[in-house]
């Protein structure tokens, strides 16, 4: 009895240990698998933030071309990684935004197949248009051969005119917005075209000390290089001093202010720009306001420009009239005309 009881012992120990081993051995399997996961998700975040750092140290390599500080380069480096977050915060926010818009079009699509499926009806009501009464009644005449007939479908039925959905990306607004935006923008090259093309009479004096007057038909769209090059044309067979002379040694004076080459007459004229003594984007003749009125006063009013050699203004810039003389900023603004 004493030996069967230690059998019994034994077959319990031994049943114990099985039991434990394979609780062991269960526990394993799910640490493994957890392990496994985690490697996974792991290696996941390690390639997205190594290719964030590859871009960020790429950017940053090209940034610190050169001799640069140690405070310099942490500083840019920093900065990059800011902005890299902020673009990862975007992104993440973009399609955050883009999956609510997928939802939100997919519930309108199913709303629209729904709508459509109640509007299938057999009423002879949903034939008529609201034309007149005559198609009514021959829909009730025809009831036995428009009974199998369904209602046709309706363009843009899954919208609600109800709800506002300006939000909503609209392939049809957009492109409709896209070509009249085109259109506009063609008139407007079309027209400004059309007033480059224009021409007109420009009077102007070769000035060496006394006038010279002249006159030059020029498109509206011409630079002062452009009409400078034609005004040496005519001058040069009665001065001297400019028969070697090139377009680069002329100023052209218009309203005591030195205009730039490069600008055309269209720019003065569709800006109303204005000089000190009068309006810039008219070139007719009219004689000197100074000398008539008070040139205190605004007025539209202008007088001949003046074609001039750099080397005579520099040795006469401070004798009158040349002293008043100044070169042209846009930004300045003569509102009222003063006398120096």
């Amino acid at each position: 009895m004493a030996q069967y009881k230690g059998t019994m012992r034994e077959a319990g120990r031994a049943m114990h240990l099985i039991k434990k081993r394979e609780k062991q051995k269960a526990q394993m399997q799910v640490l493994k698998q957890r392990i496994a996961e985690e490697t996974i998700l792991k290696s996941k975040v390690d390639k997205k933030f190594s290719a964030h750092y590859d871009a960020v140290e790429a950017e940053l390599k090209s940034s610190t071309v050169g001799l640069v500080t140690l405070n310099d380069m942490k500083a840019r480096q920093e900065a990059l990684l800011r902005e890299r977050e902020v673009q990862l915060a975007r992104r993440e926010q973009l399609e955050e935004r883009r999956q609510q818009l997928e939802l939100q079009r997919e519930k309108e699509r199913k709303r629209a197949r729904q709508r459509q499926i109640r509007g299938l009806s057999f009423s002879f009501n949903d034939f008529d248009d609201g034309d007149g009464s005559a198609e009514g009644s021959e829909n009730q005449t025809g009831a036995g051969a428009g009974a199998g007939a369904l209602v046709p479908a309706k363009k843009n039925l899954g919208k609600n005119p109800d709800v506002d959905t300006s939000f909503l990306p609209d392939r049809e607004r957009e492109e409709a917005e896209n070509r009249l935006r085109d259109e506009l923008r063609r008139e407007w090259e079309a027209q400004r075209e059309k007033v480059k093309s224009e021409e007109m009479e420009i009077t102007f004096s070769y000035w060496d000390g006394s006038g010279h007057r002249r006159t030059a038909r020029m498109r509206k769209g011409s630079t002062v290089q452009q009409f400078l090059k034609q005004a040496l044309q005519g001058l040069r067979k009665d001065f001297r001093e400019l028969r070697a002379a090139g377009v680069e040694q002329l100023m052209y004076v218009k309203e005591d202010l030195i205009l730039p080459h490069y600008h055309t007459f269209y720019d003065f004229i569709v800006s109303k720009a204005r000089g000190k003594s009068g309006p810039l984007f008219n070139f007719d003749v009219h004689d000197d306001v100074r000398l008539l009125s008070d040139a205190s006063m605004e007025k539209d009013e202008s007088h001949a420009g003046k074609v001039v050699l750099r080397s005579w203004y520099e040795k006469n810039k401070h004798i009158f009239p040349a002293s008043r003389w100044e070169p042209y900023d846009p930004e300045r603004k003569w509102d009222k005309y003063t006398i120096r």
